[in-house]
């Protein structure tokens, strides 16, 4: 008799912390789908970066989905090029790239994809750590989503977030262990200038992830140490 294939669904950007997290799961799972989701972002090429990343790792299904209707509610240095990213957080305290609501719906959205492909679990490369501000990256935040998602649907579909607690170092470890760090750092787009590879070295998403590979090639056996201890 044979074993029910191990399922996962990942949201799927592009970017560092996503494609990590996609070769993550191609290790993990049986079958993997990526789910991307096009709402007119600032940095759109990365819709083709990701396109190209499912076809260089043979993914079982990869879905672009539009979802324009988030562009015209959510008013962004993501979702508007007349607003120029800022290294300031703004009156509320968040910096002016996060995007209302856009963690709510995509996650929402590929649990509902889950569901049709009959995967267990949606994996997500949100981080705690270095959550840039953004209050839809939270560990708390996730799990309560995830119950109302259970609840909603009457399928017990599990949110993995395998960043949650992972600095940058530490992430660029686990490409490391996984043996794709060079694919990671050459291949994603994680720029807010939409340059891929190491980026514009200037926007905050640039000095985060380079300020990570940096700290990991200084102590690589330390922080590997450190993400070990945590994935254990």
């Amino acid at each position: 008799m044979s074993q029910t294939k191990r399922k996962a669904v990942v949201v799927f950007s592009g970017g560092q912390d996503s494609t990590t997290c996609l070769l993550y799961a191609v290790q993990q799972y049986d079958e993997v789908h990526a789910i991307t989701f096009d709402y007119g972002q600032r940095h759109a090429l990365e819709i083709e970066v990701a396109k190209q990343i499912a076809v260089d790792l043979n993914l079982a299904a990869h879905k672009v989905l539009d979802v324009g209707l988030l562009n015209e509610l959510a008013v962004s240095a993501l979702t508007r090029d007349s607003i120029p990213v800022s290294n300031e957080l703004q009156e509320n305290g968040l910096p002016n790239t996060f995007v209302p609501g856009r963690n709510i719906l995509f996650l929402t959205l590929a649990a509902i994809y889950a569901y049709q492909v009959g995967a267990e679990t949606v994996i997500t490369g949100v981080c705690e750590t270095d959550f840039s501000g953004y209050p839809d990256c939270r560990d708390e935040f996730v799990k309560a989503l995830n119950k109302a998602c259970v609840l909603g649907m009457g399928k017990n579909i599990r949110f993995d977030t395998p960043l949650m607690w992972l600095n940058k170092a530490e992430t660029w470890a686990l490409a490391d262990k996984i043996g794709r760090l060079e694919y990671v750092r050459q291949k994603t787009l994680t720029c807010y200038n939409g340059i891929i590879g190491d980026g514009c070295g200037e926007c905050p998403s640039c000095k985060l992830r380079a300020k990570g590979l940096q700290d990991y090639r200084q102590a690589p056996n330390a922080v590997m140490a450190a993400l070990n201890s945590k994935l254990n």
